[in-house]
């Protein structure tokens, strides 16, 4: 029998685990290949220094080798075989929906018209349709990997997904602003008195923070139950995924200003606390 090629290992410094031991092993082949997929994608939007047109083509030849993955066909000359490879394996394996990975090249692609036209989110609503695309597909495609298809369950899921995507962009203002790629919601700018381009310190930005963090943190709490819908040992990844998120929280609201000109990050000494978090979540009372 053939080996299934596999998709490169993760690289890039990550807030939550991605295919890490407590994943199911038998999955690990097939979160990894969906992980290649959506980093690989998220580079051709926003990395290097090419413009927007280019950008795009590069999306649609992306999209163009996906959907030659999806029918069973992968590309003999494929420009990505490392992520297009082991990603038609496991589309073919487990039936991967071509739905959800199509809608995160559609982020991708709105992400750089947004930054060429330079525009704003208008409100935090925009922002939860832009997660739609961007964060909740790889929630439902893990959920297909586990064999859950429950409406609730999915809730929980785009809950966690999006929170997980708006904790992304507060913790990247000090890399995002400079790169004129913004997403802070303007109507709670225009409420706080920021301009949602050119923010400064003070405590106008700190009072819009202190309250994205408070929308963030619900978001997060409303989805948290979901590590304990999903079984064994990804319902405890799911765990130190929640536990990470809210950590990250935390630290986004003890930053406050200082977000303009640092990158807060999870590190080795946050582990102990997130592993103890972990341990001691308990499933909400039905």
């Amino acid at each position: 029998m053939t080996a299934e090629p596999l998709a490169p290992p993760v690289t890039h410094y990550e807030n939550f685990p991605v295919a890490s031991w407590l994943c199911p092993a038998a999955l690990r082949p097939a979160v990894a290949a969906i992980y290649a997929y959506a980093r690989t994608a998220d580079d051709l939007a926003d990395e290097g220094e090419v413009d927007a047109a280019t950008r795009l083509q590069r999306l649609a030849e992306y999209r163009a080798e996906l959907q030659a993955a999806a029918a069973g066909s992968p590309r003999q000359n494929s420009a990505w075989p490392k992520v297009f490879a082991p990603l038609a394996a496991v589309m073919a394996r487990h039936r991967l929906p071509l739905a959800p990975l199509e809608h995160l090249l559609d982020a991708f692609e709105q992400d750089v018209r947004a930054t060429r036209a330079g525009a704003v989110p208008a409100d935090l609503d925009a922002l939860l349709d832009y997660c739609s695309r961007s964060a909740n597909p790889v929630g439902r495609l893990m959920l297909h990997l586990y064999g859950i298809d429950d409406p609730d369950t999915r809730a929980r899921s785009d809950a966690v997904c999006s929170a997980l995507q708006l904790i992304n962009f507060w913790q990247d203002l000090s890399v995002d602003l400079p790169r004129q790629r913004y997403y802070l919601p303007a109507d709670r700018c225009a409420h706080h008195g920021v301009d949602p381009r050119a923010p400064v310190r003070g405590p106008e930005f700190s009072n819009l923070i202190a309250e994205l963090h408070q929308f963030t943190r619900a978001m997060l709490q409303k989805g948290a139950p979901i590590a304990f819908e999903v079984p064994g040992r990804a319902g405890w990844e799911l765990r130190l995924v929640v536990q990470g998120a809210a950590r990250m929280l935390e630290q986004i609201a003890t930053s406050g200003d200082r977000l303009l000109e640092q990158r807060p990050r999870l590190h080795a000494r946050d582990v102990p606390r997130l592993l103890w978090r972990a341990l001691c979540m308990r499933r909400p009372p039905p």
